[in-house]
């Protein structure tokens, strides 16, 4: 009996080490697939190809989108400058939005949550954070008191010197409503009520609230129908 337990240890000793021996001999396989549905997609997957597509040009599962394409909810985030910086921005970009209490409030609400940390709540440049690091600016003092909006927009977009972008954390309208509340604070204000005849002018000027603030087009603007014959 004792004779058939030694010989039995020593068959499982040596099929375990047999294993060892087996598992660790190439440590790029990864062994048997028992379910291969379960790691390869059987769609064709853009972000994982397995082997070459026979019904794409090129063989890839990815195609390039079609010129002039605009993924959805993308609408107004391309600027077409004639030339990619803040100063041009300045110069070509103007707010589309119109000037009311709604505007400025959510501006400052927005404002708040992503620009009080380093520009303060006054935009003097005494947040939190800009009283650790230091140099960040007032928006009441020098060059920074005069810029224009489409410069300011174009900085929240894209980032400029310290300050990273913001353009996956606002879309083009609340950059926009935030624009609306810096220019508050550029002349030392806070208050986001306007004055009914500020906001009559404002609209007499053809303003209005929009998704796309490139081209100006209000959200739900009838388009004229062409006559029939």
């Amino acid at each position: 009996m004792k004779r058939l337990s030694k010989m039995g240890l020593r068959a499982s000793a040596i099929l375990f080490s047999s294993a060892l021996v087996v598992a660790c001999s190439n440590d790029q396989n990864p062994g048997l697939e028992y379910a291969p549905d379960m790691y390869h997609s059987v769609p064709l997957d853009p972000y994982s190809q397995i082997k070459e597509n026979k019904f794409n040009p090129g063989g890839m599962n990815m195609r390039q989108p079609a010129e002039g394409t605009v993924a959805r909810g993308k609408m107004g985030y391309n600027d077409y400058l004639t030339k990619d910086d803040a100063e041009t921005a300045g110069v070509e970009l103007t707010n589309p939005l119109q000037r009311n209490t709604i505007n400025l409030e959510e501006g400052k609400v927005l404002y708040t949550r992503f620009c009080s940390p380093c520009h303060g709540e006054q935009g003097d440049g005494q947040g939190l954070v800009g009283q650790k690091f230091k140099g960040v600016p007032s928006y009441t003092a020098g060059r920074v008191a005069t810029l224009p909006g489409g410069h300011i927009y174009h900085v929240i977009a894209n980032g400029r010197g310290r300050m990273m972008p913001h353009g996956s954390q606002v879309s083009p309208t609340e950059r926009w409503k935030i624009v609306m509340y810096v220019q508050q604070l550029q002349k030392g204000e806070t208050a986001t009520a306007v004055d009914a005849d500020s906001q009559v002018k404002d609209e007499a000027s053809g303003e209005s609230i929009t998704d796309n603030p490139v081209t100006g087009t209000p959200s739900g603007t009838p388009t004229k129908e062409t006559p029939k014959n």
